[in-house]
């Protein structure tokens, strides 16, 4: 049975910290600028509430007060370095329209809130398995044979698999690019050294795309026509790192099994 201090509307301090918390989250996650502030925005209006963000590439800034109140309570909050979760990006916009509608109280809000970061409910082995068989999808859409995407998929489990560790273990992830391109690499280059199939230089070739960051890429697309300008440039550069990264790891590979480049 719900009470009455369940239904209590949350204080302005109160709801600026829990859009704080929401925001580095949901930023860390891999969310667009545009759907912060449309989430953030529609559960402070649940609540009776206005609020004013400033997005930043690593920081978000959020004031939140009553309407027509003079106080102003603010707050600022690092983006959480998690790795890019669609799934998570999915329930925490599903937690707001919950919010929006009335459906669950602040204190329920919050503990779902803590519980959906603290268990990002996918199976690691699952997303390996569906990684490998999305790239080798890739192969065999730029022409590869059986033989390609066979080589594929199992470079890009063994790709997948370090990132997956060494990610775990806090490596800077520009370091676990160059690495992860340079294993898929060497083992997509076995197609070539060893005359398996008629079309080793595709495996070559997409045995590192799953390492493309489309995400970033995207992300700085939709900012940027959402005139979040700043936010947009530094994902762009950011997908250039990493692109620069992953081409480091791919040439390198080749140079070592002696493929050729061009």
């Amino acid at each position: 049975m719900t009470t009455k201090s369940d239904n209590r509307r949350p204080t302005s301090q109160e709801l600026c910290l829990f859009l704080s918390r929401y925001c580095s989250w949901l930023l860390g996650c891999g969310a667009t600028c545009i759907r912060l502030e449309k989430n953030v925005s529609r559960m402070a209006r649940a609540y009776g509430k206005e609020t004013d963000m400033t997005i930043m590439p690593r920081h978000v800034h959020i004031s939140v007060w009553e309407k027509g109140a003079a106080e102003t309570v603010t707050s600022i909050a690092s983006m959480r370095h998690c790795s890019t979760s669609f799934n998570m990006n999915s329930r925490l916009s599903e937690l707001s329209w919950e919010v929006a509608d009335g459906k669950i109280s602040f204190n329920e809000a919050v503990s779902r809130f803590d519980r959906i970061i603290s268990n990002d409910s996918q199976n690691r082995w699952t997303v390996l398995l569906l990684v490998a068989l999305a790239n080798a999808s890739f192969c065999r859409l730029f022409g590869g044979d059986a033989a390609a995407m066979a080589i594929v998929a199992a470079a890009t489990m063994a790709g997948y698999y370090i990132k997956q560790q060494l990610l775990s273990r806090g490596l800077d992830l520009r370091i676990v690019f160059i690495a992860c391109a340079f294993v898929s690499a060497v083992l997509g280059a076995t197609g070539r050294l060893f005359a398996i199939g008629t079309t080793p230089s595709v495996a070559l070739g997409t045995s590192v795309l799953y390492l493309v960051p489309g995400i970033p890429f995207l992300n700085s697309f939709s900012d940027m026509l959402c005139r979040h300008y700043i936010c947009a440039i530094c994902r762009f550069a950011d997908a250039l790192v990493l692109t620069a990264c992953l081409s480091t790891g791919l040439c390198c590979a080749m140079l070592l099994m002696d493929v050729g480049m061009f």
